[in-house]
């Protein structure tokens, strides 16, 4: 008998713990059996879980989710990357301008700190683009254009294929120039707060280092590390793609050799106005052809532009070269921080360069021509070495020869287009002694380039030419304006 009133009350207390219970009571007869509902009661006496539980541990864990996605956003941006030791460095030349004022210092260490945040903005874009990179829309298009059946094809099937390719151009250009703007942000940015400070100079030969320091410094050490640790083989490269740059890269040096050409002849027809007016045609019609080229190097990217001798493992060699790690909206934020605080960071560095070439008894053009670019592009410079060392010599000519024309054909139009939004009077005249440099330069890449062949004697060649073209600009004094 207690075994069965035992059981009984087990019974009982289970069916009135019963989460899953009907709305009637046990009193009631109701007049017919309702199917059973599994749903709370709140007015039910049984013991029955809370409302907000569900929802209270939902809420907890996208919370600690959230948390751990931006914990991990911090460290892929600010922690993981070996160059990130040197971001101190930029709080500490805002410390040393308002507490010591040694422009030296201050000049040096927001250097040293707009470094990691270039080469982090160029992490950034790329991360960007594979939300905004135009191959994956054009992709589409030749798919819908592939399936599409002709025969059936309607008025409005037209015009929606019609306004589908007007926009696939559009993001195709937009697109790059995305990636062209935020690719070379750096440059830009310390370009627009010296032209805000009337330092056009300094505009016009820290955008002149960059090429310099890219066609010549860098490509020469890629081809000498290359060389020697791959003495045994020819390096080869892309040669058609090399050919193309070489052509954009002369047609800019065109765009700047006429506006100082016709200064320093004298040939003016409204004299003071004709280079300034000259400049900006020029700069458009220089924005339009590297907008046409970047829908050319779309159009063309799968043959054209395919690497030499690596068309077997190219999936597994793009697997391995990029990898997605941020959202879309993550790589906008950190854009969006990145830039600001280069911004901060360049404003200081604009204002101590007068004051650092008086200190180190150096011209402001050796500093803007040959350390800016140097050590402002570090970790551009260490990428290309390494991709040499690693035999992909068509990536290591896309970060220096394609950074070069990126410079030449867009950020300095840019800047004069800017200059022109300023009221500033920024043209294309770089002078005749930084035209010749960058006319001979160029010639010489492109002769170095033309076998589509790299080894390290060419290598060294482009970096003793390095050295020749610093050792000028460092016995070189910057004409004053009313000079010819």
């Amino acid at each position: 008998m207690g075994s069965v009133s035992a059981e009984d009350k087990m019974d009982t207390d289970f069916d009135e713990e019963t989460p899953f219970s009907s709305t009637s009571s046990s009193t009631s007869a109701p007049s017919k059996q309702q199917p059973h509902t599994f749903h709370f009661d709140s007015s039910s006496s049984s013991v029955t879980l809370p409302k907000s539980s569900s929802s209270s541990s939902t809420t907890s864990f996208f919370n600690h989710s959230r948390t751990r996605r931006i914990s991990r956003s911090i460290y892929l941006v600010l922690i993981k990357a070996k160059i990130n030791i040197l971001l101190p460095f930029g709080p500490l030349a805002i410390f040393l301008h308002y507490f010591t004022g040694k422009h030296v210092w201050v000049f040096f260490f927001a250097l040293l700190g707009i470094a990691p945040l270039a080469e982090r903005l160029g992490y950034a874009t790329e991360q960007l683009a594979f939300y905004t990179g135009p191959t994956g829309m054009y992709v589409l298009y030749l798919h819908c254009i592939s399936n599409m059946e002709w025969n059936g094809t309607t008025f409005y099937d037209f015009l929606h294929l019609l306004l589908f390719s007007f926009t696939t151009v559009v993001i195709c250009i937009v697109g790059g120039l995305l990636n062209a703007t935020f690719g070379n942000a750096t440059e830009m940015i310390i370009s627009i707060y010296a032209l805000k400070s009337d330092m056009i100079r300094v505009v016009q030969q820290s955008l002149l280092g960059s090429i310099l320091s890219n066609m010549l410094l860098v490509l020469g050490c890629a081809f000498f590390t290359g060389g020697i640790v791959h003495y045994k083989k020819v390096q080869v490269f892309n040669k058609a793609a090399a050919v193309v740059n070489s052509g954009l890269l002369l047609m800019a040096v065109m765009g700047i050799l006429f506006p100082a050409v016709l200064h320093f002849t004298h040939s003016e027809v409204h004299l003071g106005k004709s280079v300034l007016s000259l400049s900006r045609f020029s700069s458009c019609i220089m924005l339009v052809a590297y907008a046409s080229y970047l829908f050319f190097q779309l159009r063309s990217q799968q043959n054209f532009y395919s690497p030499v001798d690596q068309e077997v493992d190219t999936c597994e060699n793009s697997d391995e070269e990029e990898e997605l790690e941020l959202t879309k909206w993550e790589a906008i934020i950190w854009l969006g921080i990145l830039t600001v605080w280069v911004s901060v960071l360049s404003g200081y560095l604009v204002d101590a360069i007068e004051g650092a070439s008086e200190s180190l008894n150096m011209s402001v053009a050796f500093i803007s021509v040959i350390l800016l670019p140097i050590v402002g592009n570090a970790a551009e410079h260490a990428s290309a070495i390494m991709f040499a060392v690693k035999d992909k010599l068509d990536i290591t000519i896309g970060v220096a020869i394609g950074s070069s024309t990126q410079i030449s054909m867009f950020v300095i139009p840019f800047c004069v287009v800017v200059g022109w939004c300023m009221g500033k009077d920024m043209d294309l005249n770089f002078q005749l002694f930084e035209t010749a440099t960058l006319f001979i330069t160029v010639l010489v890449v492109a002769f170095m380039m033309q076998e589509g062949t790299s080894n390290y004697f060419k290598g060294l060649m482009l970096i003793l030419c390095y050295l020749i073209v610093a050792a000028s600009f460092f016995v070189h004094v910057d004409p004053k304006s009313g000079d010819d």
